[in-house]
């Protein structure tokens, strides 16, 4: 292992680091939490199922932070595909758990890691050389961006694709030596800033599968998409007088994209990209009277990030109606360099976190996202439109429309008591927006789409734990749901009503469409993960042996391999169990349904981000991000040199497993 700095101690909830909370979501913790509304909350959903439960006896209200991990047998982790096949998961054995302070990336034996692209490495003919010490917009603009979240490998066939990847935000202070807060940064650094946010696109290639991607400078797909990128607004807000700006006065070209978490990729062949915590960004001093409500309710209340300094409309006080802007889902063809990118306002404007597509048997196209904060929803739009197979132009211009009109739906979900043994019960859709009529009290179309967590509170829906990625099994046609954490609930909440008090390790709920599909307006729900340390009673593995787990905690983002396994990065584990963050997989259905075991840990500082498995198996890829987020790390306290290229500071970086 590589030497690196003791980490310091954490103060903030749930264990973060404090410069992990200021970056990533704008100190939301240090915040009230931004849902007040009287609707209930999913804590009382799963306490009504399980309070009851013997396991839970004794145990309600147990902090787990810093519990060892329960002795873990690697040798009996390899988990076998039902009926027979050539997995990544029937190849390898699982590691254990790595303390938070290992500086390297740890693979199970026989597999070996290797960087793809890193922060700073050219995406553009013309792109210098990356040079920590002399940043510019210029060279940013052509290099790949800061902090790689969602990641998605689109195969043209077995040696060359097209990596598509966002950036959520940046570590300022690990960017640029003597920073010593936001008015410290120069105009030159804040648009430098500015320039590593967004996406990039960028063609790779391989000598064989089981060779390493390499990117192509010169691909003819290459794009980076920035602050400053054209978008078209698309739906029934655009053009409306909320999304007015004085540059833009017609209500339907916006500026750029921030703070992109996870996505999805659609089935004609585009990527959506979440935007999540983009109140940082904005300086609501002296914002209007009459908007304070609305800004309260979206966490848009702080100073910003300085940005105001290097362009004006990132002071709400000047543009009010910039801040409206931003929380979309936006949609990108990176086939096609030239196009401009769009944001969907009929998905509803929110934290958004993933967007998991799928199409029901009549091509109804639907897409669930969560809105990723404390106490807050899970949405599900419903296209209008049907999905065109096949892959004419005709069909990919209609496919390309499927976004712009539809129904938008926010869930509620009900316990259903333990007599059935297991966390679960039955949910409905309900409806915020239907045939273009607005279903919620008092607001119009425009004004849903714009305010749709008001609009949510407004008709009741249920308050969820951090909702994180959403993804569609493409075995099981069931959705899998993240939630990440909620560290709000406190001792004085433990009861019949709420399982376990500061819920700090998050869990995973699997929701199963109606026969009708997707579309339809009820579910059930189960869940299958309940996280943390199996020596805890409160812990759960879809019934399976706990002494045959290994601990995972804050789930993230969720993928499938071929086989139906879910696979899930982390968000958090260093504060929680003092394990580096990493990437698990653990079977849903078939004799060993929950038999977690972990694949990879990334360093110090790191969180685990946008796992892809390759189609043909041979491969798993993963975005590693902000290395080195540690409290008093800097350029000139160096807490970890990841990817270890010579470059001599961290820089967040794509990185591939494959087998030695």
């Amino acid at each position: 292992m590589r030497s690196l700095l003791p980490l310091l101690t954490r103060s903030h909830e749930g264990g973060r680091s404090a410069m992990t909370c200021h970056y990533k979501c704008g100190d939301a913790c240090a915040k009230p939490d931004a849902n007040d509304s009287s609707n209930a909350y999913f804590g009382d959903v799963v306490a009504a199922s399980v309070s009851r439960r013997t396991a839970l006896a004794g145990v309600l209200g147990l902090g787990l932070a810093g519990v060892a991990a329960p002795a873990f047998a690697q040798g009996d982790d390899t988990v076998s595909r039902p009926g027979g096949g050539r997995l990544v998961a029937d190849r390898f054995t699982g590691i254990a758990p790595q303390p938070a302070a290992t500086d390297d990336v740890v693979v199970p034996a026989g597999w070996q890691w290797k960087p793809v692209i890193a922060w700073g490495d050219a995406v553009l003919p013309g792109a210098p050389a990356f040079d920590f010490e002399r940043q510019t917009v210029d060279a940013q603009l052509k290099q790949f961006g800061y902090n790689n979240d969602f990641l998605a490998i689109l195969s043209r066939g077995a040696t060359k694709a097209t990596l598509v990847a966002n950036h959520e935000y940046t570590n300022d202070e690990l960017m640029f030596r003597g920073y010593t807060g936001s008015a410290s940064l120069t105009t030159a650094q804040l648009e430098v800033i500015m320039a590593a946010h967004g996406m990039t696109v960028v063609e790779v290639e391989r000598r064989s599968p089981n060779h390493a991607w390499q990117p192509v400078v010169t691909g003819k797909r290459n794009r980076r998409i920035h602050t400053h990128t054209e978008f078209e607004v698309t739906g029934a807000a655009a053009g409306h007088d909320l999304l007015k700006t004085s540059a833009d006065p017609s209500g339907t070209r916006v500026l750029g994209t921030l703070n992109n978490c996870a996505g999805g990729v659609t089935p004609w062949g585009t990527i959506l990209s979440g935007e999540e915590n983009v109140d940082q960004y904005f300086n609501a001093t002296g914002a209007p009277a009459d908007r304070l409500d609305s800004l309260r309710r979206y966490t848009i209340t702080s100073g910003g990030r300085g940005w105001e300094r290097a362009d004006a409309r990132f002071a709400v006080a000047t543009e009010p109606n910039e801040v409206h802007r931003f929380n979309w889902i936006v949609e990108i063809d990176p086939e096609n360099p030239t196009s401009t990118p769009k944001k969907h306002t009929a998905l509803g404007r929110f934290k958004h976190e993933g967007a998991a597509v799928t199409v029901d048997p009549d091509g109804t196209v639907v897409v669930y996202s969560g809105d990723d904060a404390r106490f807050e929803y899970v949405y599900k739009f419903v296209s209008s439109k049907t999905f065109a197979p096949g892959g004419s132009k005709q069909a990919k211009a209609h496919n390309l429309t499927l976004l712009e009109e539809g129904d938008l739906y926010v869930a509620s979900f009900t316990g259903d008591g333990t007599a059935d043994g297991e966390w679960d019960g039955t949910g409905t859709w309900l409806p915020l927006v239907v045939d273009g009529q607005s279903k919620v009290a008092g607001m119009s179309v425009a004004e849903v789409l714009v305010y749709t967590r008001i609009a949510a509170d407004k008709v009741g829906a249920t308050k969820m734990d951090r909702p994180e990625d959403v993804e569609v099994n493409p075995v099981n046609n069931r959705l899998y749901m993240a939630m990440t954490n909620n560290t709000a609930r406190v001792p004085s909440q433990v009861d019949e009503a709420n399982p376990r008090a500061s819920n700090k390790h998050g869990h995973v709920v699997e929701l199963t469409p109606s026969a009708g599909g997707h579309a339809d307006a009820s579910f059930t729900w189960k869940l299958v993960l309940i996280c943390g340390n199996p020596d805890d009673a409160t812990t759960y593995f879809n019934g399976y042996d706990k002494s045959a787990v290994t601990p995972i905690s804050c789930p993230d983002n969720v993928t499938f391999d071929q086989g139906g396994n879910l696979w899930i990065s982390t968000d958090g584990q260093p504060g929680t169990l003092n394990h580096c963050d990493g990437l698990f997989m653990m079977p849903v259905d078939g004799p060993e349904k929950g038999k977690l075991c972990q694949f990879l840990s990334v360093p110090v500082g790191a969180e685990t981000c946008g796992p892809w498995i390759m189609e043909d198996e041979k491969s798993v890829l993963v975005a590693v991000q902000h290395p080195g987020e540690v409290d008093g790390a800097s350029p000139d306290h160096v807490v970890t040199t990841f990817p270890y290229t010579g470059v001599g500071q961290p820089r967040p970086a794509v990185v591939q497993v494959i087998q030695a």
